[in-house]
C-alpha cells in the first residue's frame, strides 16, 4: 500500500467494480484492517465533496459504491440516451413498505396485509433489484422470505434499514373513527410541550 496513494487506489477499487463492494474486500485490496479502511473511506468521501467532484461515495450498510452526484443525473442521463426507468407503482410502494417495515417476509404475509395478489408485484420488484429471496421459512411447503436489498438503500438515500421513517401509531378510538399519530423521539420539543 505504501507505493499507492490510498485514496487513489480505493477510486480504482470501486470504480472498476461498478457494484457495492464490502469494505472487507476494500480492506483486502488495500491490505489493511477494516477500521483502518473505514478512515481511508471517510477522507476519500470528503476529499470528493470538497473538490466538488461529480461521483460521490455512497455507503450501505458494510458495502460502498461510487454514485454520480444527483445534481448531475439528468446531463448523464441525456449524454448516454439512457431513458428514465418507469417509476413504481402505488402497489409497488405498498409492496415494498411491508417488506422493508416486517422482512424477512413471505408472500403470503404481503398478501394478507394489502388483501389482493402481489406475485407480479414481488416479481417486479426482484427484477428490479430492490428486494431479493433471503431463505425459506421453516414450515410447510418451505415458503420464500423476501427481503430488501443494497440497491433498495441506494434508491432511497438510506445508510441502514434503521434509517427508515417510523411507522403510524394507531391511538384510541374518537367519535368513531381511528386516529393516527406518528411515534415521536423523546428527545422531540413538541412531544415535551404537548406533556406540559
Amino acid at each position: 500500500m505504501n507505493t499507492f496513494n490510498s485514496g487513489a487506489l480505493i477510486e480504482a477499487v470501486l470504480f472498476a467494480s461498478g457494484e457495492p463492494l464490502e469494505i472487507a474486500r476494500i480492506a483486502e485490496a488495500l491490505d489493511a484492517d477494516i477500521e483502518a479502511t473505514r478512515v481511508l473511506l471517510a477522507d476519500f468521501s470528503r476529499d470528493l465533496d470538497e473538490r466538488g467532484s461529480g461521483i460521490r461515495l455512497v455507503k450501505m450498510e458494510d458495502k460502498y459504491q461510487l454514485t454520480t452526484r444527483a445534481e448531475y443525473a439528468d446531463t448523464v442521463r441525456n449524454i448516454l440516451e439512457i431513458k428514465r426507468n418507469t417509476p413504481l407503482s402505488q402497489a409497488a410502494f405498498e409492496v415494498l413498505a411491508v417488506v422493508a417495515y416486517n422482512q424477512p417476509i413471505t408472500k403470503a404475509y404481503v398478501e394478507q396485509v394489502r388483501g389482493v395478489d402481489c406475485s407480479g408485484v414481488i416479481a417486479t420488484l426482484s427484477q428490479r433489484g430492490l428486494i431479493e429471496e433471503k431463505g425459506r421459512l421453516d414450515l410447510p411447503g418451505r415458503p420464500l422470505l423476501y427481503g430488501t436489498t443494497a440497491e433498495f438503500l441506494k434508491c432511497f438515500g438510506l445508510t441502514t434499514l434503521n434509517d427508515l421513517p417510523d411507522l403510524p401509531q394507531r391511538e384510541a378510538v374518537q367519535d368513531g373513527e381511528q386516529q393516527l399519530t406518528f411515534a415521536q423521539d423523546e428527545s422531540d420539543p413538541t412531544k415535551e410541550e404537548e406533556e406540559q
